[in-house]
């Protein structure tokens, strides 16, 4: 049990919730404890009482009474060594940098953190080979799914990761995807609103549509919201399309098109391996030259810098696969708006 203590907020600790700064720097303390604390008056913020709501700033001193103590660390496997060519990988993704954050190119097939079946090679786990000079990590401010390609963010401090992190809550920040699908969308240019929770069972990582009308009634169901724009069509049989996910859920975007009937290209989770349309919706292979592996890429992402106030745009090129198929389709980045939404308004 340790006495009490009264700590001062750091300039990078700013602009956070005392649960959350309280948590990093105890993590044996619950939210529980932390809302119990605050409700007793002792835990006190410049001597005044607080909730555990309450916004810290810089040079505030924290009150802080005896805490339970840690519980005793559990020994953990080593994580391999990272390879010379996997830090050379993690490097050549960088598309941009600044003091605050950094952008990638995540490669198709890498995944974003560590988890059930992702293997120890991930983004988070090739950090420190993008630190260049810092003392600290940077950290992943969002994820792309295992083999979805594109721009992803990293913050390299914890302040500006809890600024960028509040944006994507907000929705203050704008992502448009490349893809390409089945057959083509009508009308070319929509809104899909179906609502997303988790299928379960031998399929629980897959998510499930549900009807909009149904998300109050379904437990575990959340709203989604995907715009989308029709950008090229081949025919009948194929759409490069761009995706633009108003809200955030897990394959919300990769759900949502193989449940309208338009799978995305390489997608076996969510679109089969057919390449017909029985009545059901389209499989998601286009045979022939087209590659198996998913043609789903986050083209762009525009947001506020949390420092500047300046608006910052990062595009990603496409991954070698997917190129190829643009190629063989004859379809040109020139030939398209950066932002057809925006061109729409």
């Amino acid at each position: 049990m340790t006495g009490v203590q009264h700590l001062t907020v750091t300039e990078d600790e700013g602009d956070q919730r005392l649960d959350r700064w309280l948590k990093r720097r105890f993590p044996q303390v619950s939210q529980a404890m932390v809302e119990k604390l605050c409700r007793k008056g002792e835990l006190r913020v410049d001597g005044g009482r607080v909730k555990a709501a309450t916004r810290l700033e810089p040079g505030q001193s924290v009150r802080i009474p005896p805490l339970p103590d840690a519980p005793a660390p559990v020994a953990k496997l080593a994580a391999p060594p990272m390879t010379a060519s996997d830090a050379e990988m993690i490097q050549a993704a960088v598309l941009w940098k600044d003091a605050h954050i950094i952008a990638l190119n995540k490669p198709p097939g890498l995944p974003s953190q560590g988890g059930s079946g992702q293997g120890a090679r991930h983004v988070d786990g090739l950090t420190d080979a993008l630190m260049f000079g810092y003392k600290e990590r940077p950290v992943l401010v969002h994820r792309l799914d295992k083999d979805t390609s594109g721009v992803m963010l990293l913050a390299r401090t914890p302040r500006i990761a809890r600024r960028l992190g509040e944006a994507f809550r907000a929705r203050t920040t704008r992502k448009i995807y490349w893809a390409i699908v089945a057959g083509v969308p009508n009308p070319a240019m929509g809104t899909i609103r179906y609502g997303l929770v988790k299928a379960g069972g031998p399929r629980a990582e897959k998510m499930r549509c549900i009807h909009p009308d149904q998300v109050a009634a379904t437990e575990g169901a959340k709203r989604a919201t995907t715009d989308y724009a029709v950008l090229e069509r081949l025919g009948s049989r194929a759409a490069w399309l761009a995706p633009l996910p108003v809200t955030g859920r897990t394959h919300q975007l990769r759900a949502h098109m193989a449940e309208i009937g338009h799978p995305i290209v390489g997608d076996g989770k969510y679109g089969g391996a057919g390449q017909d349309n029985p009545g059901d919706g389209w499989g998601a292979q286009l045979g022939g030259e087209i590659s198996r592996k998913l043609h789903l890429h986050a083209r762009s992402i525009r947001f506020d810098h949390p420092i500047t106030g300046e608006i910052v745009t990062i595009t990603a090129p496409l991954p070698t696969h997917m190129r190829k198929s643009w190629d063989t389709f004859g379809w040109s980045d020139a030939d398209v708006p950066a932002d057809p939404f925006e061109a729409a308004q």
